[in-house]
């Protein structure tokens, strides 16, 4: 270990380590003095850190206390049910729209030999025309606010006679604008990969479709996999627009409790608190997934050393 780093930085002496202990040391001080001038002592000068504000939140013989966590975990849970219609829709959306985009990029590329001279111009004419019209509708979805997305749904399909309850809307709204965000992160990760692949799919005659489905898509997949999962916590923490609908998540019912006991700042520590953890948890299982597909592609790394004044192939171990 000490080789490996001693290449990228030099290991610092008994001296340096002993000025960095000092150093973090000071500035830990630094900043729980900060915290206690800046923070706690203007909070607690205004009683926003007594037992009247925050006792219905961490008191369980506080009056209110049940009846408050009764509706931040109804809240919670309509959260998490609107992320998680959400993230299905939207992955399973943004693989097809990515896959079209990718195909179709490819058939404007085909002359189509061995059809009639109009049939073929007529082919190449629709696939650049529906290749067109799809990065529109991306580049439209995606430069729309999504609480411009969740509103038009809401209003807008009522007027073609589409009535659905307040959390499908927001979970259409939300689709609409997450999935044109995951089909572009994986159409880059497609395009991103080496040539060489598609060029020895299509020798050992695999179809353009077969291509993607088979080699591209699950590779792009797996690189792409940290901004996927960034994506994910954005659509977890946009479903808190659902408010503009009046569906009851987790800072609307928020906003209903601040409404009756006045502790916005005590209320919201502890929402804050809950996206955290979720949050922390979706990121720690993406880091769990992409350690395990990693696992799977550990190949051998061979070396060659002079034994006995001959080269011999050695295996190093796993990479």
């Amino acid at each position: 270990m000490s080789q490996q780093t001693s290449v990228l930085y030099d290991v610092p002496g008994p001296r340096q380590r002993r000025i960095t202990l000092i150093s973090s040391l000071v500035a830990g001080l630094i900043l729980l003095v900060g915290a206690y001038y800046l923070i706690y002592r203007p909070l607690d000068d205004k009683g926003q850190l007594s037992m009247e504000l925050w006792g219905p939140l961490i008191d369980p013989s506080n009056e209110n206390f049940s009846q408050v966590w009764d509706r931040i975990g109804l809240g919670f849970k309509n959260t998490l049910i609107a992320a998680a219609l959400a993230i299905v829709a939207s992955l399973v959306v943004g693989t097809l729209l990515a896959v079209l985009r990718i195909q179709l990029k490819s058939l404007t590329r085909l002359r189509f030999a061995g059809m009639a001279t109009p049939v073929a111009y007529l082919l190449r004419g629709l696939s650049a025309l529906l290749s067109a019209v799809t990065r529109v509708c991306v580049e439209v979805f995606r430069g729309l606010p999504v609480v411009l997305t969740i509103f038009f749904v809401a209003r807008g399909f009522p007027e073609f006679g589409l009535y659905f309850d307040n959390l499908w809307y927001l979970v259409i709204g939300l689709t609409i604008y997450n999935s044109v965000v995951i089909a572009e992160i994986l159409r880059s990760g497609m395009e991103g990969l080496p040539g060489g692949q598609a060029e020895a799919a299509a020798a050992i005659g695999l179809s353009p479709a077969q291509t993607t489905r088979m080699i591209l898509l699950p590779q792009s997949f797996r690189i792409m996999l940290p901004a996927l999962i960034s994506q994910l916590v954005v659509v977890l923490k946009d479903t808190s627009l659902g408010f503009i609908i009046s569906y009851e998540e987790t800072l609307n019912i928020g906003k209903q409790i601040i409404g009756v006991l006045g502790n916005p700042i005590q209320v919201y520590v502890v929402i804050a608190v809950l996206f955290i953890v979720v949050n922390y948890s979706l990121s720690k299982l993406a880091q769990y997934v992409q350690h395990r597909l990693g696992k799977g592609r550990k190949t051998y790394v061979f070396s060659l050393r002079r034994v006995g004044g001959r080269l011999s192939t050695l295996g190093d171990g796993l990479a």
